[in-house]
């Protein structure tokens, strides 16, 4: 099951037009990133639905649309209504009898006209009108008949969920089901939506998944902003949560193995309640304030931009932009540290053995060589004598142990003889001999990793060797990826005459990864600039910094710069570098991006030497400068004095060679370089032999 792009949270109901003022119990929707907004009936909000998901689709995103009700009856009430258990045929019967208005519908009518297919008083129970029903009580109470349970089994598993056939009053869920279900019957027709967890998701552009804030309420309410109506607290924070939600643990909450929720529905999250909970927490958790509109801006009078310089106004202006969370050790890896960690305790904790061997008072040594009584027992890792060794005795000690009282010196086992109750060695050991201090690795209190730092295998060893079992670090950045031009064809599509495929995309996509960032793929953008305003729009919703590439510089086609030059937040810097003059650096929606050249040798030259830094720096890693190291050159240049180049270049016998042409537009050249050989602005002439500077990708963090 591939991922969803964009996620929408519906809270419903089941009453009356609320009017123009935002209230609560009322409808409320959401998309991950985005403000919720209030919809003061059905319809408003069915309208609003369906525009929204269809735009999504038309933009080629994968939805996720859930709504607080459920999506099936317990088991027994689609046999009795539609002569089977397919509870979609329960959707549509719904949708071809209820009668819905602003002011007024028909579902206390429709819960009598069920509740007479039964014997007693059948299940639903609770007019809220004035006029009576015939076979609707007004009033809960003790059920008389066994037709169909009272509780869906994800209900009675779920805590606080009320049942379904409660039409009215607190706690009433009846109406919204009765009110929801001919809504959801419309969206899957429409869309060719896929219903959970009665279809398969798979390949299907919308998927309705019901859900229940309530298992994550005080993640909610913790997260409830002063002023804010629940409702709208409730879809926010839980559409963040989804969004936020790694592919693996979304595909897991979507896998249900109650052979029920084939008939009955399920509720999404149930069973996984702490990690939705874990996402909530980390997807609302406070973020720095959004960088400045003119972050970019060069100073005036500054038309050509030497490297240098222009990486200094990058490290200057820009700042870490990621929220914070703390996480256990398990899901820290690869994190970015936004604390330092602080030893709780000393590494090793106690003076402790080296060796398998025997352990005494140095001090209390006789002259000449040693024959030392042995005392009973033994010091083992884990199990510490609780004893003392008198002086001029020995113990049993093994590797790892704690020294027992009264030993300070350890001897190997292999430099000893043993008797009968006693040990003799040779005379020469060294007090403290075999022994790790206490404290010899970390002391407690001490700084054992600083901020910024990205979490490793090996921090993690120290981490839970200093006793500390949670990190406070920073969420992944998510960078969007976007590709203009009407030239560009998908690879595998058939590509007209004048038509190239793009190769841009997935080789930024991949850079992001590898770089240690969360890629978001918003696809191909023709030189349309509505749409290219959609897709950044889209970017600024779902991703903390942009890469574009194409469309860059100042051209009549070149509507990244317009767009941001409309924006008010954009800055084209002509770089004294080759490949890769033009990068327009903007912000949209307090979002930087970075307008990367439409050729793929420009594109990943800058995007190593200015995307990846700055990349770094708004992940919280801080300024990363490319590790490279100087050899001799396998290849004699003549270059302009006052412009920075990077060759495509790989390493043979000690040597750097740099590939057979420097055309920018021939890809082949990245595949066959292992790095870049970087030539400083003053060079003017490069001979074989000479010293040049190397920069394998792995020295860009690659």
């Amino acid at each position: 099951m591939s991922e969803f792009d964009t996620i929408i949270m519906a809270d419903w109901s089941g009453g009356n037009d609320r009017g123009p003022t935002p209230k609560a119990d009322a409808i409320w929707t959401c998309v991950a990133g985005e403000a919720p907004l209030y919809h003061r009936n059905r319809q408003a909000a069915e309208d609003w639905l369906t525009a929204r998901i269809g735009d999504e689709i038309d933009a080629g995103r994968r939805v996720l649309a859930g709504f607080d009700f459920p999506f099936g009856y317990p088991a027994g009430l689609a046999r009795a209504l539609v002569g089977e258990d397919d509870p979609l045929i329960l959707w549509r019967w719904f949708a071809e009898r209820i009668e819905d208005a602003p002011k007024a519908n028909n579902r206390f009518d429709v819960a009598g006209e069920i509740n007479r297919l039964f014997s007693g008083t059948g299940p639903f129970w609770g007019n809220g009108l004035k006029r009576d029903i015939h076979d609707l009580p007004r009033k809960g109470r003790a059920r008389d008949f066994d037709a169909v349970p009272e509780w869906r089994v994800a209900e009675r598993r779920a805590k606080g969920a009320f049942p379904c056939w409660q039409m009215t009053g607190a706690g009433a869920v009846g109406g919204q089901v009765m009110m929801g279900l001919p809504m959801l019957w419309r969206l899957r027709d429409r869309f060719g939506a896929a219903a959970w967890p009665f279809e398969p998701l798979e390949d299907k552009p919308l998927a309705l998944v019901e859900v229940w804030p309530s298992l994550i309420r005080k993640v909610v309410a913790e997260a409830q902003r002063a002023d804010e109506v629940r409702d709208a607290a409730q879809v926010r924070v839980l559409a963040a949560a989804v969004a936020a939600l790694p592919p693996d643990r979304l595909a897991k909450m979507l896998s249900v193995e109650a052979p029920e929720a084939a008939a009955e529905g399920w509720i999404f999250g149930l069973g996984h309640e702490d990690t939705l909970a874990d996402a909530a927490r980390a997807a609302t958790a406070l973020k720095p304030p959004a960088l400045q509109n003119d972050c970019f801006a060069l100073p005036p009078g500054v038309e050509w931009t030497p490297v240098d310089a222009a990486l200094a106004l990058l490290r200057d202006r820009l700042e870490p932009v990621t929220a914070t969370e703390t996480v256990p050790l398990g899901d820290a890896l690869g994190r970015v540290l936004a604390d330092p960690v602080v030893a709780r305790r000393s590494n090793p904790p106690l003076p402790n053995s080296a060796v398998d061997g025997y352990g005494f008072a140095c001090a209390d040594l006789p002259v000449g060589d040693p024959v030392l009584p042995l005392v009973a027992g033994r010091a083992a890792a884990g199990l510490r004598y609780e004893g003392t060794v008198p002086p001029g005795h020995a113990i049993r000690v093994l590797t790892g142990a704690a020294l027992p009282d009264g030993v300070d010196t350890v001897v190997m086992q292999e430099d000893v003889e043993l008797g009968a109750g006693e040990v003799a060695f040779r005379a020469g050991v060294k007090a403290g001999a075999n022994v790790r201090r206490a404290g010899e690795d970390v002391t407690a209190g001490d700084e054992v990793l600083a901020a910024g730092r990205v979490v490793t295998p090996a921090d993690l060893a120290l981490c839970a060797a200093v006793g500390v079992d949670r990190l406070t670090v920073r969420k992944p950045l998510r960078v969007a990826v976007i590709s203009t031009g009407d030239e560009l064809v998908e690879p595998g599509k058939a590509a007209e005459p004048g038509q190239i495929y793009d190769a841009n995309r997935p080789m930024l996509l991949a850079l992001i990864e590898r770089a240690g960032h969360v890629p978001v793929d918003l696809g191909r953008i023709a030189d349309d600039r509505v749409r290219l305003r959609a897709a950044f729009d889209a970017a600024a919703a779902q991703a903390d910094a942009v890469l574009t590439s194409g469309g860059a510089s100042a051209g009549d086609e070149d509507h990244v710069s317009a767009l941001l030059q409309q924006a008010g937040a954009m800055s084209l810097w002509r770089m004294a570098i080759k490949p890769g003059r033009p990068l327009a650096l903007g912000m949209w929606q307090g979002v930087p991006v970075f307008g990367l050249p439409g050729n793929p040798v420009a594109a990943i030259v800058t995007a190593c030497v200015f995307a990846l830094p700055a990349l770094g720096l708004l992940a919280g890693r801080g300024w990363r400068v490319p590790q490279g190291f100087d050899l001799p050159a396998a290849f004699s240049k003549r270059k302009k004095a006052g412009r920075r180049e990077f060759l495509r270049a790989r390493i043979r016998d000690g040597r750097a060679e740099v590939f057979r042409s420097e055309g920018s537009g021939l890809i082949s050249g990245l595949s066959w370089a292992e790095g870049l050989v970087d030539l400083p602005e003053d060079t003017a002439e490069i001979s074989e032999g000479d010293a040049v500077r190397f920069i394998p990708w792995s020295g860009f963090g690659l």
